[in-house]
C-alpha cells in the first residue's frame, strides 16, 4: 500500500489557503500528519469492475468543528469521464449527517471507489475532486478546489464552471488530484474461448453400409423354387452391388447366411440351416455373376434374434408376454415349448413370423471410403458447399486446413442449411475463438432454442458469459461445467490462487501473475511460443525488473502479432518499461 503523503499535503494546503475560507486556516498547523493511501496502488480491472479503497487518515488537532468537505472520485479517460460515490466529512459543529471527523481525536476514513469498467479507462486516471463549505467568508456554499496547488477558482473560472461544456470539465480536471494512473487489464486476457468444448460432428471417412435381400423357403425345405428365386428385392440387391463396383471407394462384402424357423428339432434345424446356406449361396452367385465378387456363406441354425426382432415390430395383441417368454429361457426347447403352450397367440406367430425366417439372407456390407480432407477444403473455398453434408462441414471446420474465417464461413452455412443444436454450437466455439463474443452468445442461445441440452453448450454458455463480463448469468451454467471453466469462473471474479492450482498452460499462466506468482507463471507458458504468451513474458521479465527479457519478449510478440505495439503503450504493467508519458 502506497503511502501518498504528497499528495495528501496539497489537500491539506489546499483547504487552508483558500481565500476567504478563514474555517480552514488553522488546519495548516497537522498537515504533516495526514495520510492518503490508496489500495491496490494500480488500478485492476475485476469481474467487469475497477475498485478501489481510499483510506485517509485525519491527526488531532486538525479538522475545524465548523468546515465541510465533499470528495467525489472521478476516473478521467481521453473522451470522457465517470464520477463515483461522493463522501462529505464534517466538523463536529456542523449540523448535517456527514461523516464526523473529531478535532480533538482526528478520524480515519475509507472511502471504497467502484466504477464499471468502460475500455478507455485502460488508459485513465484516478482523481479526488473536493469542494469546501464554511459559515463565513467565499465559501457559503460548496466551492471547488484545486488540488494541486491549493486554490479556488478566479472569477473568469468561476464563469467557465457555471457555463458548462467542455472548458468547464477541462478546468476540473486541472482542479483534480490524481492518485493512480491506469487499470490492469490482464484478467481480459484469460482465454474463455480455448476452454470451449465443440459438439462431436459424428463425421466418419469411412462409413459401413448394410443392404439385405431374402430368398425364401418353405417349411423343412433347402430347396429354392424358381419363384423364390425372383423378386424385386433380390433385383434391386443386384443391381446396388452392380453399380457399386464402379466406385473405386466402395469396398462390397457380400455374404449368405442360411437361418432356420425356430420350430421343430433344434438338431433338424441347425442342419437345415446349413443346407439352405448351401442352397442360397449357389443362387446367389448365379444372381451376381456379373459382380465377379467372392461369396462367403454360413449357417446360424434357428433364428431367434430374427424372430425377436419380427416380434417386436408387429402388432401381435400379447406382443410383450411372448418376448418375456423368450428373455426368460436359454433353452431353445424350453422356449418353443413355453410359445407353443400360448395357443392364443401360436396361430398368428405361426402364419406372420415363422414363415418369414425361413431364409437364406444375403447381406452386402460396404465400407465407403468419404472424400478426403482436401477434397474438402476444395469444395469450402471454390463455395461449392452444397457439395458436402452437414457431418462433412462440421468435420472439415474442426481441423486445422482451414483459416478461422473460413471454419466460420463454413459453420454458418451449416447452421443456416440445418439449423441444428450442434452446428449453432460449433458456430458458437468459432466465434469465441475469433473475439466475437456477441455473435457466440447469439450462437449458443440458438443451439439451446434448436433442442440442444449437451453438456458441451451448457458449458459455453457460462463461458461466453465470463466472456461477456456477466458472471452472474455464468453462475446458473458453472454448477455443471467442466473443472477448467469452474477455474475461469473463480478467475473471473479475482479467486486467483485458487484457479491457478485447477488449470494449465496459457490460463494458468495468466491467473498466476495476476496472483503475483511470476515463477509459477512463467513455467505454465515455458512451451508456449504464441505471440500472447510471448507477451506475458514480457510482463512478468518487467515486474521481476529483467528489461533485456522484457525488450527481447516483447519485440518477439509484436513481430508475431504486430497489433501488439500499440497495446503496449497503454499497458499499464509496462509502465516502468515504456514509461508513463506513453501509458498516460
Amino acid at each position: 500500500m502506497k503511502n501518498l503523503f504528497k499528495l495528501s499535503a496539497l489537500l491539506v494546503v489546499a483547504v487552508m489557503t483558500l481565500t476567504g475560507c478563514n474555517c480552514f486556516k488553522k488546519m495548516a498547523k497537522h498537515q504533516d500528519d495526514v495520510k492518503l493511501t490508496c489500495t491496490p496502488e494500480v488500478l485492476v480491472l475485476n469481474n467487469g469492475r475497477v475498485e478501489a479503497d481510499v483510506k485517509v487518515t485525519f491527526p488531532e488537532e486538525y479538522f475545524n468543528k465548523k468546515a465541510v468537505l465533499k470528495v467525489t472520485p472521478v476516473m478521467v479517460f481521453e473522451g470522457g469521464e465517470v464520477a463515483g460515490t461522493t463522501q462529505y466529512f464534517q466538523g463536529t459543529k456542523v449540523d448535517d449527517n456527514y461523516t464526523v471527523i473529531s478535532k480533538d481525536n482526528g478520524g480515519e476514513y475509507t472511502m471504497h471507489v467502484s466504477f464499471p469498467y468502460d475500455d478507455r479507462m485502460e488508459c485513465s486516471e484516478l482523481q479526488l475532486r473536493a469542494e469546501v463549505k464554511c459559515p463565513k467568508g467565499k465559501c457559503k456554499e460548496f466551492t471547488l478546489v484545486n488540488l494541486n496547488d491549493g486554490a479556488i477558482p478566479t472569477k473568469e473560472q468561476a464563469e467557465i464552471l457555471a457555463a458548462g461544456g467542455a472548458e468547464a470539465d477541462m478546468l476540473k480536471r486541472q482542479f483534480g488530484l490524481t492518485i493512480a494512473q491506469g487499470v490492469n487489464t490482464m484478467q481480459r486476457d484469460l482465454d474463455y474461448a480455448a476452454a470451449m468444448q465443440p459438439m462431436e460432428s459424428g463425421y466418419k471417412n469411412v462409413i459401413t453400409e448394410v443392404t439385405k435381400a431374402n430368398y425364401m423357403y418353405a417349411i423343412n425345405s433347402s430347396t429354392l423354387s424358381s419363384k423364390a428365386k425372383k423378386s424385386d428385392e433380390l433385383t434391386a440387391f443386384q443391381q446396388k452391388a452392380a453399380e457399386q463396383m464402379s466406385n473405386d471407394r466402395i469396398k462390397q462384402n457380400i455374404y449368405v447366411n442360411g437361418y432356420a424357423s425356430p420350430d421343430g428339432p433344434e438338431k433338424f434345424n441347425d442342419k437345415l440351416s446349413a443346407k439352405r446356406s448351401e442352397s442360397g449361396k449357389k443362387a446367389a452367385e448365379q444372381l451376381l455373376k456379373e459382380v465377379g465378387l467372392p461369396l462367403d456363406a454360413a449357417s446360424y441354425g434357428e433364428d431367434w434374434e430374427g424372430f425377436k426382432e419380427l416380434v417386436a415390430a408387429s402388432d401381435i395383441e400379447d406382443k410383450e408376454l411372448i418376448l418375456s417368454v423368450l428373455n426368460s429361457y436359454e433353452s431353445s426347447s424350453e422356449r418353443e415349448n413355453q410359445i407353443k403352450n400360448m395357443s392364443q397367440v401360436f396361430e398368428a406367430l405361426k402364419n406372420d413370423i415363422l414363415p418369414q425366417l425361413r431364409r437364406a439372407q444375403l447381406v452386402n456390407s460396404s465400407d465407403i471410403t468419404g472424400k478426403t480432407d482436401d477434397e474438402m477444403v476444395a469444395f469450402v473455398r471454390n463455395g461449392q458447399y452444397d457439395k458436402l453434408d452437414e457431418k462433412e462441414m462440421l468435420h472439415i471446420a474442426s481441423t486445422d486446413k482451414l483459416s478461422e474465417r473460413e471454419q466460420i464461413a463454413v459453420l454458418e452455412k451449416a447452421a443456416k442449411e440445418y439449423k441444428s443444436a450442434t452446428a449453432y454450437n460449433n458456430l458458437g466455439v468459432a466465434y469465441a475463438k475469433a473475439g466475437e463474443t456477441a455473435k457466440a452468445d447469439e450462437a449458443f442461445a440458438a443451439a439451446v432454442k434448436a433442442g440442444g441440452n449437451a453438456s458441451e453448450i451448457n458449458n459455453n454458455l457460462a463461458l461466453v458469459n465470463l466472456m461477456k463480463g456477466d458472471t452472474a448469468a455464468a453462475k446458473s451454467y458453472v454448477a455443471a461445467a467442466t473443472a477448467e471453466t469452474k477455474a475461469l469462473a473463480a478467475a473471473a471474479e479475482g479467486n486467483y490462487a485458487s484457479a491457478q492450482s485447477q488449470l494449465d498452460g496459457y490460463n494458468a499462466a495468466v491467473a498466476a501473475a495476476m496472483n503475483a506468482d511470476y515463477t509459477a507463471a512463467k513455467q505454465f507458458i515455458a512451451n508456449d511460443t504464441t505471440a500472447k504468451a510471448d507477451y506475458l513474458r514480457a510482463i512478468i521479465a518487467v515486474k521481476q525488473g529483467d528489461m533485456a527479457a522484457a525488450t527481447a519478449q516483447l519485440n518477439s510478440a509484436i513481430a508475431k502479432e504486430p497489433a501488439y505495439a500499440e497495446r503496449c503503450k497503454k499497458d499499464v504493467n509496462l509502465r516502468e518499461y515504456i514509461g508513463k508519458d506513453i501509458i498516460l
